[in-house]
C-alpha cells in the first residue's frame, strides 16, 4: 500500500463493520447504577485472532480465549464484564468462563466454542454467576448495530477509565470497501507485553485465519506493546480481532497488496486505541510521547524509547512541566542499549511549539519559560536523536500525578 491517504476515518466503533452488533447491560457485578457488561456479536461466523498477556499469572478468561482462538473454527460472540477481573480464581474461575459460554450459546443460539469472554477489574474475587447470566439475557435484548450500541458497549467495559475509547476506519481492498472498528479500555496496570488492557477489533474483511493472526501479532509490537502507564503488565491483557468476511473482498491468503492495505488500516485502529489508553492513564493530565530517531536498529530504538516513557522521574517531570533533560538521558543510559551520550540531540514538542534542549549531550541556551509552555499541553513529545543510523521507534505513556497514587490506594474499596 502506497500510503495512509487511502484510509478514511469514519464515525463508529465495533458496530461499524457489516454484520456486527453490540450492546451493554447493568448486571450489578460490582458497580451499581451503570452498565457493566457488554457483548459483541456477528451475524456471520468470524475468523478470530488474538494476543494476550505475557504475565505468568494469567486470568481465567485469557486461558479460555487462548484455547478458543487456537482451536475453534470460528467465533461469533464476545461477552465482557467490568468490575471483577476473574484472575487468581483457580479452577472455579475457569469454570465460570465455561458457564458464561454455555449461557451465551443458549441465549444467542451460537456454539459454545464460538464464545470468547473477557473480564476486567479487581483481582482475586469470584464472579457472581447468577447476575452475570442474567446480564447475558439482558445483552441479547440490548444489542443492535447502531453507533449508539457500540458506544454503550465501549462505556460498559470501563473501570478507572475517564473516557470511552472507540474508532472506525474504511479502506478499499480488492475493489470492496472494508471497514475496521474497535473499542478498548485501559487506564492503570498498563504495560502490555503481547494494561489492565482489553481491546476488541471487528472487521468485515475476508482474510484467512492464518493471515489475520500474522497481521495482529506483528502489529501489537508497534502499538499496544509501545505504551506504558505504570510499568505493570496485567493478568488480563487481551486483544481480540474478529473478521466475518461480509465485505466480499477476495480472501486475503498471502502478504500481497491487499494484505498490506488491511495491515495499514488495522495499524491505524490499534495505534489510535493504544494512544487513547496511554493518554487516559490513571490520574494523568498529559499523553507523553517519546520518539527515538537516528538509531542503528529498530530494537535499539524500542529499548531506548520504552526506558524513557516508563521512567517515574521523567513522568513526574512531565507532570510538573519541567524540562528536566538529565532524567531523559539517565533513563536512556540504563536502558541496556548502547549509544554515545555525547552525540545525543534532544527536543521537546507540542501544539505550543518545538524547542531544542541539548545538542551533542550538552544543554543549549534555551528558555525555561518556553520549555514549560511547550510541556504544559495535553500532548507532549520528547524526541531524541542518537545519530547512529536510520531506525526509529515511538513509545507512548503519560505523566505521573498525585491522583495515580490516590486511585490505586483506594481501588479495592
Amino acid at each position: 500500500m502506497s500510503g495512509q491517504e487511502k484510509i478514511t476515518r469514519i464515525s463508529g466503533g465495533v458496530t461499524a463493520a457489516r454484520g456486527f452488533e453490540a450492546g451493554a447491560a447493568a448486571a450489578g457485578i460490582k458497580y451499581q447504577g451503570r452498565d457493566d457488561m457488554a457483548v459483541i456479536y456477528s451475524e456471520a461466523p468470524c475468523r478470530a485472532a488474538g494476543t494476550f498477556t505475557t504475565n505468568i499469572v494469567k486470568a481465567a478468561p485469557v486461558k479460555w480465549d487462548q484455547k478458543v482462538v487456537a482451536e475453534s473454527p470460528y467465533v461469533q460472540a464476545v461477552i465482557v464484564n467490568s468490575g471483577i477481573a476473574n484472575a487468581c480464581t483457580g479452577e472455579e474461575g475457569y469454570g465460570y468462563c465455561r458457564e458464561t459460554a454455555e449461557e451465551t450459546a443458549k441465549v444467542f443460539g451460537v456454539s459454545e466454542d464460538a464464545v470468547l469472554v473477557a473480564s476486567t477489574g479487581v483481582i482475586g474475587m469470584q464472579l457472581p454467576m447468577e447476575r452475570l447470566k442474567r446480564g447475558v439475557s439482558l445483552l441479547k435484548e440490548a444489542k443492535g448495530d447502531s453507533l449508539e450500541n457500540g458506544t454503550a458497549a465501549a462505556k460498559a467495559i470501563m473501570t478507572t477509565d475517564t473516557v470511552h475509547k472507540e474508532i472506525a476506519v474504511q479502506v478499499e481492498i480488492g475493489g470492496k470497501t472494508v471497514t475496521i472498528g474497535g473499542m478498548c479500555k485501559g487506564s492503570g496496570m498498563i504495560h502490555p507485553n503481547m494494561c489492565t488492557m482489553l481491546s476488541f477489533v471487528t472487521t468485515d474483511a475476508n482474510i484467512s485465519k492464518e493471515m489475520l493472526q500474522k497481521c495482529v501479532s506483528a502489529d501489537v509490537k508497534d502499538t499496544y506493546n509501545m505504551i506504558s502507564v505504570d510499568g505493570d503488565t496485567s493478568t488480563n491483557d487481551t486483544l481480540l480481532v474478529l473478521a466475518n468476511g461480509l465485505a466480499g473482498n477476495p480472501e486475503i491468503t498471502g502478504e500481497d497488496e491487499d494484505y498490506r492495505a488491511f495491515a495499514a488500516a488495522l495499524n491505524e485502529v490499534n495505534t489510535y486505541l493504544a494512544k487513547k489508553m496511554a493518554g487516559d492513564g490513571e490520574g494523568a493530565t498529559a499523553l507523553f510521547e517519546v520518539k527515538i530517531v537516528g538509531a542503528e536498529s529498530k530494537e535499539q530504538a524500542v529499548t531506548l524509547s520504552k526506558s524513557v516513557v516508563t521512567s517515574s522521574l521523567v513522568k513526574a517531570a512531565i507532570y510538573g512541566h519541567d524540562a528536566n533533560w538529565g532524567r531523559i538521558l539517565c533513563a536512556m543510559g540504563y536502558s541496556g542499549a548502547q549509544f554515545d551520550p555525547e552525540k545525543v540531540d534532544l527536543f521537546f514538542e507540542s501544539a505550543a511549539g518545538r524547542i531544542q534542549i541539548i545538542e551533542n549531550g550538552v544543554a543549549v541556551d534555551y528558555s525555561e519559560e518556553e520549555a514549560t509552555r511547550i510541556l504544559s499541553e495535553p500532548e507532549v513529545t520528547a524526541i531524541a536523536d542518537v545519530k547512529m543510523g536510520t531506525a526509529s521507534a515511538t513509545a507512548w505513556g503519560c505523566d505521573l500525578t498525585y491522583d495515580y497514587v490516590k486511585i490505586n490506594a483506594d481501588y479495592r474499596s
